[in-house]
């Protein structure tokens, strides 16, 4: 079992209610669990989208992947028993588990994760980490036995093939796993109540049926923050992962629930689109960033639940160096850089806000803050589904406060076509020397010339840490303490 540095979650969309009682579910029988999540995925299938709510449903769930990244952080065995990597870090020679079939029948083997790697890195893949699996070769050496070379020095490899983007899917339905996912998990797709719910069933092909307790799993989508207090209250809901932190204090007190506070490797931004003017100039975006105060957001958008951050990249990572002084809260400076830029005030801007409740809550604190600089922020809410097409595809946005929450996502920052428009050519260099640095003091020293780059560039204004909050029946056993990845492992569960 590999160690690492931890940590990671966030949550995901939606609420109506269905026809089936769900009080009745989550109170009765004890191998079945209700689960509530803040955002609906728009699909199940992780190799096709970004939104972190897929895997939250899909991953060790129905889909598995070579590796498993355990709850605190470290990596162990899942569909590969043994792995060796070579002695200049760059070719790994996985043994596969033997007896695994899919859940349409057909066989689990080296072909299949040859098929999804190529697949995940090629000219039509739409994975976010298409980047990452183009710089892999993939090479079937017998049924269970697959070689993996990777041009790029990445001791972060064996982590990120346990991410949902590393799923191994089945070639005869791959196109098909947006609204019919087939995978090799304990788990498969019993019904999908679009705006309401999403309900898996233990397979009874799975290898190791007498591992899993749970039988069902039904998963609520309630985005507004008063009536996931309800839901939890009335018994709906037996957890709720990454639940808005207000009213936290009430369940703490109640001897009915557990509250789990989480570390996190997720950052939340005021993201800019550094394409648009007068956006492309540093000074503008300066000044934006430091026109934010970023202690009055987090007691704002996340009730206090966060650390400020200056850069993307969080306290406890390997290689982070506290940036937060770089562009610290100055409403003078602010306007001066304004004036600088001979930006006109009052500027109107756009603040594309997604349902989610520190979104929306923050977009009222920093509009406010915007405003004593000159800055007109129109607040803009939008649902889930447009964000995703409208901000992050199609690029139609001024600002917008999104949490990213993959722990190793620099990468991004490297991506001139990213929803953001960042393209700096010295980053770039960087990052590339990153990726080869084989030396892990050379790597910190490197990870933090990025983020001070970032930060001088104020590419957007960076504002916290998050910190998640869980909050289930006492009873309910199983659940992640810490979150490197978004996942809602529910082979793991159990109740007491």
């Amino acid at each position: 079992m590999l160690n690492r540095r931890t940590v990671l979650a966030t949550g995901a969309i939606a609420t109506v209610p269905l026809a089936t009682p769900f009080g009745a579910l989550a109170q009765g029988r004890k191998d079945a669990v209700v689960l509530a999540m803040t955002l609906e995925p728009p699909g199940l299938d992780p190799t096709a989208g970004a939104a972190s709510a897929i895997a939250e449903i899909v991953q060790y769930n129905i889909f598995e992947t070579l590796t498993k990244i355990n709850a605190d952080g470290s990596v162990s065995p899942l569909l590969a028993e043994s792995w060796e990597v070579s002695p200049d870090l760059k070719t790994y020679t996985f043994k596969l588990r033997r007896g695994v079939t899919f859940q349409n029948g057909e066989p689990f083997n080296a072909a299949a994760v040859k098929f999804s790697y190529d697949r995940a890195g090629g000219e039509k893949s739409t994975n976010k980490d298409k980047r990452t699996f183009a710089n892999l070769t993939t090479q079937v050496v017998d049924d269970y036995t697959v070689v993996v070379l990777n041009k790029d020095i990445d001791p972060d490899l064996l982590f990120i093939l346990g991410q949902a983007t590393s799923i191994i899917v089945e070639p005869k339905s791959a196109e098909g796993n947006a609204t019919k996912p087939v995978g090799t998990g304990p788990y498969q797709l019993n019904a999908w109540n679009k705006g309401s719910s999403v309900v898996l069933a233990a397979w009874s092909g799975f290898r190791a049926p007498a591992t899993i307790k749970i039988k069902r799993a039904t998963f609520r989508f309630i985005s507004d923050p008063a009536a996931q207090v309800a839901a939890l209250l009335a018994g709906d809901v037996d957890a709720f992962p990454r639940v808005t932190p207000r009213s936290v204090a009430q369940f703490k007190s109640n001897p009915r629930f557990q509250v789990v506070v989480s570390g996190s490797r997720a950052k939340t931004i005021l993201a800019i689109n550094n394409a648009k003017k007068p956006l492309d100039d540093v000074r503008v975006r300066r000044a934006i960033a430091a026109a934010v105060d970023r202690k009055a957001v987090i007691e704002g958008a996340a009730d206090g639940y966060g650390a400020p951050i200056g850069s993307h990249y969080v306290p406890g990572a390997f290689g982070y160096v506290d940036t937060t002084g770089v562009n610290p809260y100055d409403v003078e400076k602010a306007k001066k850089l304004l004036a600088e830029a001979g930006v006109k005030t009052p500027l109107e801007l756009t603040v594309t806000l997604p349902p989610t409740p520190y979104a929306r809550q923050g977009g009222e604190v920093i509009a406010a803050q915007l405003a004593k600089i000159g800055i007109t922020a129109k607040l803009q809410n939008v649902e889930w589904a447009q964000w995703l097409s409208g901000t992050y595809g199609n690029k139609n946005y001024d600002l917008t406060i999104i949490s990213h929450v993959e722990p190793f996502d620099l990468g991004n920052f490297a991506k001139p076509d990213y929803y953001w428009g960042y393209n700096s050519p010295k980053f770039n260099e960087i990052f590339n020397q990153i990726k080869n640095a084989a030396r892990p003091a050379d790597r910190s020293r490197l990870l933090g010339d990025a983020q001070r780059l970032i930060a001088q560039d104020a590419v957007h204004a960076f504002l916290y840490q998050n910190q998640w909050i869980t909050v289930a029946n006492k009873n309910l056993k199983g659940l992640w303490k810490d979150m490197p990845v978004f996942v809602n492992d529910i082979s793991a569960l159990s109740w007491a």
